[in-house]
C-alpha cells in the first residue's frame, strides 16, 4: 500500500512540476511578447500623429476657432479639465510661458467636456483667463483625436502643423520652456 502511494505521489509531483514549468514557459513567452510589442509612448507619438488634428472649438466669448487660424505658427495645445488636480499648476505655467514667449508661439488650453461656466470660473480663480487662449470642447473630440488616456495631455506642434512631441501627464515650467524652445529651433 505504501509503495503504491509512493508511486502515485511521485507521478503527482512530476505532473505538478511539468504543469508549473509549462505555466512558467507560457508566462515567460507572454511577457516577452508584451514587453517587445510597440506601445505608443512620447518618443514615437509623432509617427502616429503626423499632423495636428483639426478642430472647430469656441472660446469663452463664443467665437469659433479652428486649427487653420494658427497656420504657420508653432502651437502648444493642452487638454485639461477643472477636475484634474495636475492641471491647476500646469495652466499657470502655460500662462507664464505664453507671456514669456509672446507671439513666437500660440498656447491653447482645450477644456474637456465641461461647461463654459465651470471652465471660466476655474481659470478666473487661477488668474490666467486673459493670459492665453482657452477653448471649450463640450463633446471631448479633441482629447479623443489625440488618443488621450492621461490627464493632462499636451501636443507641441511646429509651424507646419506637425506634432513634434506628445506629452502625457503634467509638466513643470522648465519642461514647458524646453519643449517650446525645441519648437522654435
Amino acid at each position: 500500500m505504501e509503495a503504491g502511494l509512493g508511486i502515485r505521489t511521485g507521478l503527482s509531483m512530476k505532473k505538478t512540476l511539468i504543469i508549473t514549468i509549462g505555466i512558467l514557459i507560457v508566462g515567460g513567452v507572454g511577457w516577452l511578447v508584451i514587453s517587445n510589442s510597440t506601445v505608443p509612448d512620447e518618443s514615437n507619438r509623432q509617427a502616429q500623429f503626423e499632423k495636428a488634428p483639426d478642430f472647430a472649438l469656441q472660446d469663452y466669448d463664443g467665437k469659433t476657432m479652428q486649427l487653420a487660424d494658427f497656420s504657420g505658427k508653432p502651437m502648444v495645445i493642452n487638454s485639461w479639465a477643472a477636475w484634474c488636480p495636475f492641471c491647476r499648476k500646469e495652466l499657470v505655467d502655460f500662462a507664464a510661458a505664453q507671456k514669456e514667449f509672446g507671439d513666437k508661439v500660440v498656447i491653447i488650453a482645450v477644456d474637456r467636456a465641461e461647461t463654459r461656466d465651470i471652465a471660466k470660473k476655474y481659470t478666473d480663480e487661477l488668474g490666467v483667463t486673459g493670459d492665453m487662449l482657452f477653448l471649450l470642447d463640450p463633446s471631448d473630440n479633441f482629447y479623443q483625436s489625440i488618443a488621450g488616456f492621461s490627464m493632462p495631455e499636451t501636443i507641441f506642434v511646429d509651424s507646419n502643423g506637425n506634432i513634434i512631441f506628445h506629452k502625457r501627464g503634467p509638466m513643470d515650467i522648465s519642461e514647458i520652456r524646453e519643449r517650446i524652445q525645441q519648437l522654435l529651433n
